[in-house]
Protein backbone atom coordinates (compact mmCIF):
# COMPACT_ATOMS: atom_id res chain seq x y z
CA UNK A 1 0.00 0.00 0.00
CA UNK A 2 1.04 3.39 -0.84
CA UNK A 3 1.47 6.24 1.32
CA UNK A 4 1.04 9.65 0.51
CA UNK A 5 3.02 12.13 2.85
CA UNK A 6 1.96 16.15 2.34
CA UNK A 7 3.40 18.48 0.55
CA UNK A 8 5.65 20.74 3.19
CA UNK A 9 5.76 24.35 2.19
CA UNK A 10 8.92 26.08 2.09
CA UNK A 11 9.19 28.90 5.19
CA UNK A 12 8.62 32.62 4.77
CA UNK A 13 11.29 34.65 5.48
CA UNK A 14 12.87 32.43 7.57
CA UNK A 15 9.46 31.02 9.97
CA UNK A 16 9.29 27.49 10.11
CA UNK A 17 7.61 25.34 7.25
CA UNK A 18 3.92 25.76 6.59
CA UNK A 19 1.85 22.30 6.62
CA UNK A 20 -1.40 22.82 3.90
CA UNK A 21 -4.82 22.30 5.26
CA UNK A 22 -6.93 21.49 2.40
CA UNK A 23 -5.93 22.20 -1.57
CA UNK A 24 -4.14 25.42 -1.45
CA UNK A 25 -4.79 26.59 1.38
CA UNK A 26 -2.42 26.20 4.48
CA UNK A 27 -3.11 26.37 8.48
CA UNK A 28 -4.72 29.90 9.85
CA UNK A 29 -2.11 31.48 12.18
CA UNK A 30 -2.63 33.15 15.23
CA UNK A 31 -1.45 36.41 16.64
CA UNK A 32 -1.61 36.49 20.32
CA UNK A 33 0.05 39.45 21.13
CA UNK A 34 0.54 43.36 20.00
CA UNK A 35 4.20 44.76 19.85
CA UNK A 36 4.94 48.47 19.43
CA UNK A 37 7.52 49.68 16.88
CA UNK A 38 10.76 50.13 19.68
CA UNK A 39 9.98 46.85 21.42
CA UNK A 40 10.00 44.41 18.51
CA UNK A 41 13.02 41.96 18.52
CA UNK A 42 14.09 41.31 15.23
CA UNK A 43 12.41 41.36 11.52
CA UNK A 44 9.03 40.64 10.88
CA UNK A 45 8.59 37.49 8.07
CA UNK A 46 5.51 38.95 6.56
CA UNK A 47 3.29 42.14 7.07
CA UNK A 48 -0.52 43.35 6.44
CA UNK A 49 -1.44 47.03 5.16
CA UNK A 50 -4.76 48.36 6.89
CA UNK A 51 -6.02 51.58 6.99
CA UNK A 52 -6.63 53.27 10.21
CA UNK A 53 -10.22 51.99 10.99
CA UNK A 54 -9.25 48.35 10.51
CA UNK A 55 -6.20 48.93 12.97
CA UNK A 56 -8.03 49.08 15.99
CA UNK A 57 -8.52 45.42 16.85
CA UNK A 58 -8.94 42.26 19.26
CA UNK A 59 -10.35 39.71 17.50
CA UNK A 60 -10.03 39.66 13.35
CA UNK A 61 -9.25 37.22 10.18
CA UNK A 62 -6.91 38.72 8.02
CA UNK A 63 -4.50 38.03 5.26
CA UNK A 64 -0.86 39.21 4.60
CA UNK A 65 0.85 40.47 2.12
CA UNK A 66 2.20 36.57 0.93
CA UNK A 67 -1.42 35.50 1.56
CA UNK A 68 -1.45 34.22 4.70
CA UNK A 69 -4.21 34.50 7.36
CA UNK A 70 -3.97 35.16 10.61
CA UNK A 71 -6.35 35.09 13.19
CA UNK A 72 -5.64 38.25 15.69
CA UNK A 73 -6.70 37.20 18.84
CA UNK A 74 -5.56 39.74 21.40
CA UNK A 75 -6.78 39.75 24.88
CA UNK A 76 -8.33 43.64 24.91
CA UNK A 77 -8.46 45.91 21.55
CA UNK A 78 -5.50 48.00 21.08
CA UNK A 79 -5.00 50.71 18.13
CA UNK A 80 -2.32 49.32 16.14
CA UNK A 81 0.05 52.12 14.65
CA UNK A 82 1.84 51.99 11.47
CA UNK A 83 5.12 49.60 12.03
CA UNK A 84 4.09 47.69 14.96
CA UNK A 85 4.18 43.78 15.19
CA UNK A 86 2.50 40.84 16.20
CA UNK A 87 3.54 38.34 17.46
CA UNK A 88 2.39 34.69 15.97
CA UNK A 89 2.00 31.41 18.74
CA UNK A 90 5.01 30.06 16.95
CA UNK A 91 7.27 33.43 17.68
CA UNK A 92 7.34 34.69 14.48
CA UNK A 93 6.69 38.53 14.02
CA UNK A 94 4.26 40.32 11.55
CA UNK A 95 4.52 43.55 11.04
CA UNK A 96 1.71 46.14 10.41
CA UNK A 97 1.82 48.53 7.95
CA UNK A 98 -0.68 51.85 7.58
CA UNK A 99 -1.96 51.74 3.88
CA UNK A 100 -2.12 54.91 1.84
CA UNK A 101 -6.32 56.62 2.16
CA UNK A 102 -7.74 59.23 0.54
CA UNK A 103 -8.21 61.89 2.95
CA UNK A 104 -9.28 65.50 3.40
CA UNK A 105 -6.00 67.94 3.79
CA UNK A 106 -7.33 70.63 5.63
CA UNK A 107 -5.03 73.94 6.34
CA UNK A 108 -5.82 77.31 7.59
CA UNK A 109 -4.61 80.96 6.99
CA UNK A 110 -2.65 81.34 10.65
CA UNK A 111 -1.65 78.82 14.03
CA UNK A 112 -5.44 81.02 15.40
CA UNK A 113 -7.24 79.81 12.46
CA UNK A 114 -6.32 76.31 12.31
CA UNK A 115 -7.22 75.82 16.69
CA UNK A 116 -10.49 77.33 14.99
CA UNK A 117 -10.39 74.74 12.72
CA UNK A 118 -9.49 71.88 14.48
CA UNK A 119 -12.03 73.08 17.00
CA UNK A 120 -14.77 72.69 14.65
CA UNK A 121 -13.72 68.95 13.56
CA UNK A 122 -13.09 67.84 17.14
CA UNK A 123 -16.92 69.38 18.06
CA UNK A 124 -17.89 66.61 15.33
CA UNK A 125 -15.83 63.50 16.83
CA UNK A 126 -14.44 63.04 13.52
CA UNK A 127 -11.12 61.01 13.47
CA UNK A 128 -8.09 63.61 12.40
CA UNK A 129 -4.42 63.63 11.93
CA UNK A 130 -3.25 67.01 13.94
CA UNK A 131 -0.15 68.32 12.56
CA UNK A 132 1.39 71.75 13.35
CA UNK A 133 0.10 72.70 9.77
CA UNK A 134 -2.56 71.07 8.77
CA UNK A 135 -5.38 68.56 9.57
CA UNK A 136 -6.19 65.44 8.04
CA UNK A 137 -9.28 63.83 8.11
CA UNK A 138 -11.39 60.89 5.94
CA UNK A 139 -13.38 62.26 3.04
CA UNK A 140 -16.77 63.94 3.63
CA UNK A 141 -18.47 66.12 1.52
CA UNK A 142 -20.64 68.32 4.09
CA UNK A 143 -17.48 68.51 6.40
CA UNK A 144 -15.57 69.81 3.12
CA UNK A 145 -18.25 72.58 2.92
CA UNK A 146 -18.27 73.50 6.20
CA UNK A 147 -14.62 74.18 6.36
CA UNK A 148 -14.54 75.92 2.97
CA UNK A 149 -17.15 78.20 4.43
CA UNK A 150 -14.58 78.72 7.55
CA UNK A 151 -11.95 79.53 5.53
CA UNK A 152 -10.13 76.61 5.17
CA UNK A 153 -8.27 75.25 1.90
CA UNK A 154 -9.13 71.63 1.45
CA UNK A 155 -7.38 69.27 -0.48
CA UNK A 156 -7.82 65.71 -1.85
CA UNK A 157 -4.88 64.12 -0.71
CA UNK A 158 -3.58 59.79 -0.46
CA UNK A 159 -1.46 59.44 2.24
CA UNK A 160 -1.53 56.68 5.54
CA UNK A 161 -3.85 57.93 8.31
CA UNK A 162 -2.75 58.10 11.90
CA UNK A 163 -5.44 59.92 13.50
CA UNK A 164 -5.18 60.67 17.51
CA UNK A 165 -6.63 58.23 19.97
CA UNK A 166 -8.61 60.67 22.05
CA UNK A 167 -8.37 61.68 25.69
CA UNK A 168 -9.04 57.94 27.19
CA UNK A 169 -6.84 55.77 25.17
CA UNK A 170 -4.85 54.24 27.24
CA UNK A 171 -1.24 53.50 25.38
CA UNK A 172 0.02 50.29 27.40
CA UNK A 173 3.84 50.18 27.14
Amino acid sequence: MLRTCPLILPPLRGGPPLLPVGEGKTMTLRAIKHIRLGEAPGQAFDDIVLEAHDRHLRRKLITTTAGLEVLIDLEKPVFIEDGDHLALEDGRHVEVNAAEEELLEVTGVSPAHMVSLGWHIGNRHLAAQLEWNRILIKPDAVIRDMLLRLGAKVSLVREQFEPEHGAYHIHDH
